[in-house]
């Protein structure tokens, strides 16, 4: 059964903003620590790794965990026919909510290391190159995540979501930000993990782009939907359906 539609929202905007908290946090900490860049950048995404496995876990059954206006409208697209699928009344409200959680998550975390309060970011981010790891860095996380709730393995979402995020900081020239809600968090930093106003639109249009290539994926690889709907994209609140043999 889901939980009533206030407390998942209220899921979504306090995991979002305490990703956001996570990316930035460590960020800061990783500069002020190290000045090697490599260094840095496996400190951020480590600390990613792991407190997006913790947030996973803990606002899965509420909410599914989305944390991503692109994984939200992917569930809304793909259960929208389905009675018990994710309904556009919720798609309307978990993206706001992510969004002020981002912000806030970003806020939170430049309090804690004195940083300026919501300084806009001057990091630079404008460029073909980054568009296109955005594009594929969303898009492998769309297939992953609708992939397992398409095969009833949506209980490994904390683990497999975690590592698909951790490794594409490496893999991708963008660090993976693949999330909408957070490019707009991190505007908010003028730390490690920001990014300069100018460069947010672009990169939200790659996120949404590599979405719809994701869904394309997901469609030519597992076909036509396998189960009733991808209510919970992050943790089920119940016992996954057995996959058919």
């Amino acid at each position: 059964m889901k939980a009533p539609l206030g407390r998942r929202v209220a899921a979504e905007a306090i995991g979002t903003g305490l990703l956001v908290t996570v990316v930035v946090g460590s960020g800061i900490q990783a500069t002020d620590l190290s000045r090697d860049v490599g260094v840095q950048l496996l400190a951020n995404s480590l600390a990613t790794v792991f407190g997006l496995y913790a947030l996973i876990t803990v606002f899965g059954p509420v909410s599914g965990a989305h944390f991503n206006p692109a994984v939200t409208l992917a569930a809304w697209f793909t259960g929208r026919r389905t009675p018990d699928g994710l309904t556009a009344r919720d798609a309307a409200a978990y993206v706001p909510a992510q969004i002020a959680g981002a912000i806030g998550g970003a806020v939170l975390a430049d309090a804690m290391f004195g940083e300026p309060l919501a300084k806009l970011s001057a990091h630079d981010r404008f460029a073909g190159p980054l568009w296109l790891g955005e594009v594929v860095a969303t898009a492998g996380l769309i297939l992953l995540v609708l992939g397992l709730g398409r095969t009833g393995r949506a209980a490994l979402a904390p683990a497999a979501v975690a590592s698909y995020i951790g490794a594409a900081y490496w893999f991708t020239s963008s660090t993976s930000f693949a999330n909408p809600a957070v490019t707009v968090g991190r505007a908010f930093t003028d730390t490690f993990a920001g990014i300069a106003p100018t460069s947010v639109a672009p990169f939200i249009a790659a996120q949404l782009v590599g979405a719809v290539v994701g869904l394309g994926i997901v469609a030519a690889v597992h076909g036509p939907q396998s189960f009733p709907a991808d209510r919970e994209l992050g943790v089920p609140d119940s016992e996954p359906e057995p996959v058919p043999s």
